[in-house]
């Protein structure tokens, strides 16, 4: 067998996230969290490397041209009906490579965690939706989750960007046209997908991630066109994000981008990913922020104010938002994550809050 579906194969084998691929190491798997070498195989040299980069590129000289030149390389791959985001960049000189591996099959969106008011949302005509977090925090089956949601119970002409398509959904009561982001690819990048998805008549638009200020700024024109566009942003917070989408932006403009943020951003969900000392498993922390009245005005302030969005998201648990230490208070006393765990999660000021919010928690489930 050729190395490299070897390797893969053991990686299904033990339902491994991802796979590492490393000059001088043995072949490492990403295994709930955790990083585990394959022992029966040996260490790997570069020329291993090159014949796994020349199965991975297939002859393809856009690939190719693209890896040689940007010295990184995003692209796919199946093996034995799994579809693999690969990743090719340098170290030392020398190809590395980080694969991950896409399940074949979404799980519902019911088992996944979320709170039910972010699928609720989608079923808005109009605004900016945003699924936020850092690398490995589920992101990606969140967004694919809520879209085969949609697909299922709403007959809409959903139109995604992504950089690479990893879930491919087949249109059920939805229409979904899916476009691969990229040189050579569907279309070349996420500003110029997003402004020519306004002649494209689709209801919902899903960006794979905005990255800057002009994939943001072609988001909002969309809104304000009359759509519902989901996007994805790499930050911890929900507040965070706010923060990051006002700083995109030039301080001469930020007064009127926060305008607008106020008026079209709905809803931001910002997850963790954390794997349990009780159990094992791996739990999701959700955070979600409903952008009502008060928040709207949060965000409109002059200066802008991380804590006074995280209070506000705290204080608006009867609308739907649901603070962080909410979340982690909940997980403890369900039994699913350690006190350890949940604090490492916050800093030390909120301690006093999240233990005053455990008691309250546990003196409800007493009655």
């Amino acid at each position: 067998m050729i190395l490299i579906e070897k390797i893969m194969k053991e990686a299904i084998e033990k339902d491994a996230s991802d796979i590492h691929l490393i000059n001088g190491l043995k072949p490492i798997l990403r295994v709930s969290r955790s990083l585990i070498e394959i022992k029966d195989c040996d260490i790997l040299e570069e020329s291993a490397l090159y014949d796994i980069y020349d199965y991975i590129v297939k002859g393809n000289m856009g690939k190719n041209d693209e890896y040689t030149t940007k010295r990184r390389l995003d692209t796919s791959l199946v093996f034995e009906n799994i579809r693999l985001r690969v990743n090719c960049s340098f170290a030392d000189d020398v190809p590395v490579f980080t694969m991950r591996l896409i399940k074949d099959t979404l799980p519902a969106f019911e088992t996944l965690g979320v709170p039910e008011i972010v699928r609720t949302m989608t079923r808005q005509p109009q605004g900016l939706m945003l699924v936020t977090g850092k690398t490995n925090s589920g992101k990606t089956t969140t967004l694919n989750s809520l879209i085969d949601d949609i697909n299922q119970t709403q007959n809409k002409k959903i139109l995604t960007l992504e950089n690479p398509v990893e879930y491919r959904h087949k249109s059920k009561k939805s229409m979904i046209v899916q476009k691969e982001v990229g040189q050579g690819k569907d279309v070349e990048t996420f500003i110029d997908g997003v402004k020519n998805s306004l002649r494209e008549d689709c209801d919902i638009l899903v960006i794979g991630e905005i990255r800057d200020k002009e994939t943001m700024e072609a988001a909002i024109d969309m809104v304000e066109s009359g759509h519902l566009v989901i996007g994805t942003l790499h930050t911890r917070s929900c507040a965070e994000t706010i923060d990051r989408m006002i700083n995109f932006y030039e301080v001469r403009d930020q007064a009127s981008v926060k305008n607008l943020i106020s008026t079209l951003l709905k809803l931001v969900v910002s997850q963790r990913l954390l794997k349990s000392q009780t159990t094992g498993e791996l739990v999701l922390v959700p955070e979600v922020m409903l952008v009502d009245n008060i928040i709207s005005a949060c965000i409109r302030k002059e200066k802008f104010n991380v804590s006074e969005i995280e209070d506000a998201i705290q204080g608006n648990a009867d609308k739907g938002s649901i603070g962080l230490i909410n979340s982690l208070a909940s997980l403890y006393v369900d039994g699913k994550l350690s006190l350890e765990q949940i604090k490492s999660q916050i800093e030390e000021r909120n301690y006093e809050t999240l233990n005053r919010t455990i008691v309250q928690l546990n003196l409800k489930r007493k009655r």
